[in-house]
C-alpha cells in the first residue's frame, strides 16, 4: 500500500505571515492538531502543531496581559527541520519514520508542493483496516519454523475447513530466531476445529491455547 491511498488531501495550511492567533482559531474551528506552513509557491517551509501553540501561548489566566503573543507571526514558532514524504512512498516505510523520529504527522509533497498529510490517526486506522480488527472474527497465533513454505502449509490446513482469512501478520519469535509467529485473523467466530487441525499437522498454536484440545 502506498501513501496516496491513505493520505488526507484536503490539507489546511497557513503562511509564515499568519499569526499564532490564526493558527489557534483554525485548530479550534477545524479540530485539527497540525498545520503545514507554506510559502507563496505552495512549498512546505514549516510545521506548527498544537504542542507548539501550547508552548508559545500564555496561560488562560494571563491571556489578557499577553495578547501580543497571539499577534506574532508563525515563522517565529514553526518547526523548519521537518520530515516530508511522497505520495508513492510505502505506508510501512512511513510508519517506520513515525516510530524512529517520534513524530505525529508527516506532510506529503509532490513536485515541491503540498499534496497531502498523514497523521498518527491515519496510520492507526490503516492498521485496523488491513488487519480486519474492526470486523467480527477470531485470531490464531501459530509458532512456525523460519523456513520456506511454512505459511503455505498453515493456510492449506485452514482452507480445508473452508475458513476465510482476513489478514496474516508475521513477526520474529523474540526467544528463538529459528522461529516466527503467524498471527492469522479468520472470519469464523469458532476456530476450535482449525486449531485442532493445525496441532494435528504438527504446528504449535500459541493462541488460543484452549483446554480440552490436544497439544
Amino acid at each position: 500500500m502506498i501513501v496516496e491511498e491513505i493520505m488526507q488531501t484536503n490539507v489546511l495550511t497557513l503562511s509564515t505571515l499568519n499569526t499564532i492567533g490564526d493558527a489557534v482559531h483554525l485548530m479550534d474551528q477545524k479540530k485539527i492538531r497540525h498545520i503545514p506552513i507554506i510559502n507563496e509557491a505552495q512549498n512546505v517551509v514549516g510545521l506548527v502543531t498544537d504542542r507548539d501553540i501550547r508552548d508559545a501561548t500564555p496561560s488562560i489566566f494571563y491571556s489578557e496581559e499577553h495578547r501580543d503573543v497571539l499577534e506574532k507571526q508563525l515563522h517565529t514558532i514553526m518547526r523548519t527541520d521537518i520530515i516530508i514524504g511522497h505520495p508513492l512512498d510505502f505506508v510501512e516505510e512511513i510508519a517506520a519514520v513515525f516510530y524512529e523520529h517520534h513524530i505525529s504527522c508527516l506532510p506529503i509533497v509532490k513536485e515541491k508542493k503540498i499534496a497531502g498529510i498523514i497523521t498518527e490517526t491515519d496510520l492507526l486506522r490503516t492498521l485496523v483496516e488491513l488487519t480486519g480488527a474492526h470486523q467480527p472474527g477470531s485470531v490464531i497465533e501459530v509458532k512456525v519454523l523460519n523456513m520456506t513454505g511454512v505459511l503455505s502449509d498453515v493456510t492449506a490446513t485452514i482452507k480445508k475447513r473452508h475458513a476465510s482469512i482476513q489478514s496474516v501478520l508475521v513477526y520474529p519469535d523474540k526467544k528463538d530466531a529459528n522461529y516466527k509467529i503467524l498471527v492469522i485473523r479468520l472470519e469464523t467466530i469458532d476456530p476450535m476445529n482449525i486449531i485442532e487441525d493445525l496441532k494435528k499437522a504438527g504446528h504449535t498454536v500459541l493462541w488460543p491455547n484452549l483446554p480440552g484440545i490436544s497439544s
